[in-house]
């Protein structure tokens, strides 16, 4: 018995095979097979359609509002309490925290030693235990090679001192080659035998590795919050540069390595790093303006979650709730309605930062830009957050508008392979042998004719058989083989 069942354009042919011997029957059918493959099939497809919702965000207009209320109340934060350097209550704070660190960590590299009372001995303890030969301060015949080489500068201008890759690959050549390298006016300059007493510790290679590497760590934690002149004079001191601003030395430096030119515009921003650092703009205080963004970071999540706790409570009934389905429905970290609400935050966040900014660089200047104030105003890891997100929202854009293609194509595709399963289901119905079989069990183990012969009829209704053809009892069937 064969049927022919056509599906998006292709023929698939249904086989039913029964074959009966003394010793039973085997009957088999695709119809099962088929109909599971379907059934997988429309599970794929669902799955496809699902997957757009976790590229689209599903923000209201209070999502909104609350992610932009979140954004400028950080702005403010950032204004009044972060302000420049010299000027930032919450500077104070963020100073005094890195002084306790480095007084913590002199306590742990020599925990015999007496305890560290002052900042003060905590650095002379520091700057003797991890000497390195590129620590010049201008001082000497350094100072005449080194052009406007003084204290104030010196820690930006030594490669060896910026705390990034370049740097510690800088500090290794140095302390290997007792040199020491520095970028001013937008040249790199190299001095030899910077350090007539200077040797490296180790007895090979990797011993010597390990002992530099260990040298720029505890040499860069020494002078994070100054030198012992400055904290003996009660003063700020000049720390390390900031981590994003070094990039302004790494590009002179790569470009002479090169020997490519060095552009006016790489010397023009060189300058003005170096100018915000002189005016107090290092890790401190980088460190100082990273606390309104997290600020920012933190209460738009909370915010989110919240939200979606009290509508979990609302909407689910106390004998459907579980941890799993609660956090699922709440967790605010990997659902594009969240990140689209960080997006918002910071973008306000931002747009109030820059504001000030540009404002008090105009009021400064005296009615001109005055491009230093506005960068130790502006909030850069704020702009890079922002940055960060924008990159997210461009990134899930061109995701949704793919899967958005894959998603319609499957609704559709969805449609034909349901109206397949009906067939198949009612295919199925047609060709459910089991009557068949059991017609045939009470023949072989009965003398039930009656029932055997009411299956027969059942069963050949449900084959469409014609009812003048049904043979609906025995005598019937007697005649049917007698030729009559």
């Amino acid at each position: 018995m064969d049927d022919v069942i056509v599906r998006k354009g292709v023929k698939s042919n249904i086989f039913l095979d029964l074959n009966i011997d003394e010793s039973g029957f085997e009957f088999s059918t695709s119809i099962a097979d088929a109909l599971e493959q379907a059934e997988n099939e429309l599970t794929t497809l669902n799955e496809t359609i699902k997957s757009i919702k976790d590229l689209k965000p599903n923000c209201d207009k209070l999502d909104y509002i609350l992610a932009a209320s979140s954004g400028a109340l950080c702005g403010v934060i950032d204004i009044f309490l972060v302000g420049k350097p010299g000027e930032s209550p919450l500077g104070e704070i963020t100073d005094k925290w890195f002084a306790n660190r480095t007084m913590d960590f002199a306590k742990l590299c020599h925990p015999k030693h007496k305890d560290f009372d002052s900042l003060e001995s905590a650095l002379r303890f520091l700057e003797k235990e991890f000497k390195v030969p590129y620590d010049q301060t201008g001082l000497g015949d350094t100072g005449k090679v080194v052009y406007d080489l003084n204290a104030k500068n010196h820690h930006f201008k030594s490669l060896a001192h910026n705390p990034s890759l370049l740097g510690l690959f800088f500090s290794i050549i140095d302390q290997f080659t007792n040199s020491s390298h520095f970028v001013s006016d937008g040249q790199l300059i190299s001095l030899e035998k910077a350090d007539e007493k200077w040797e490296l510790r180790g007895n090979n290679i990797s011993s010597k590795l390990f002992c530099g590497f260990t040298n720029w760590i505890g040499h860069l934690i020494s002078d994070v919050s100054g030198s012992q002149s400055s904290a003996r004079a009660g003063k700020r001191g000049m720390g390390i540069p900031s981590p994003l601003w070094t990039w302004t030395n790494n590009i002179i430096a790569i470009k002479a390595k090169l020997n490519l030119p060095v552009i006016e515009t790489d010397k023009a921003m060189n300058q003005l790093a170096l100018d915000i650092f002189k005016e107090g703009y290092d890790a401190r205080f980088q460190t100082t303006q990273a606390i309104p963004v997290f600020i920012n970071e933190m209460l738009v999540r909370l915010i989110y979650s919240v939200r979606r706790l009290f509508k979990y409570f609302s909407d689910t009934r106390k004998e459907e709730r579980s941890v799993s389905l609660m956090w699922q429905r709440c967790e605010p970290f990997s659902n594009p309605t969240v990140k689209r609400m960080l997006t918002i935050a910071h973008g306000t966040f931002c747009l109030v930062d820059i504001g000030d900014a540009v404002g008090r660089s105009f009021v400064v200047g005296g009615g001109t830009f005055n491009a230093v104030e506005f960068v130790l105003r502006l909030n850069v890891v704020g702009v890079g957050r922002f940055a960060i997100s924008l990159y997210g929202e461009t990134t899930r854009a061109f995701s949704y508008n793919f899967a958005k293609k894959e998603a319609d194509f499957a609704s559709r595709e969805t449609v034909i392979v349901k109206n397949y399963i009906e067939g198949l289901k009612i295919l199925a119905l047609k060709y459910d042998d089991k009557f068949l079989l059991m017609f045939i069990d009470d023949f072989q183990k009965s003398d039930a004719y009656t029932e055997a012969f009411e299956k027969s009829v059942s069963l050949a209704k449900l084959r469409d058989v014609p009812s003048d053809k049904i043979l609906k009892d025995k005598a019937a069937i007697d005649r049917y083989f007698g030729g009559e």
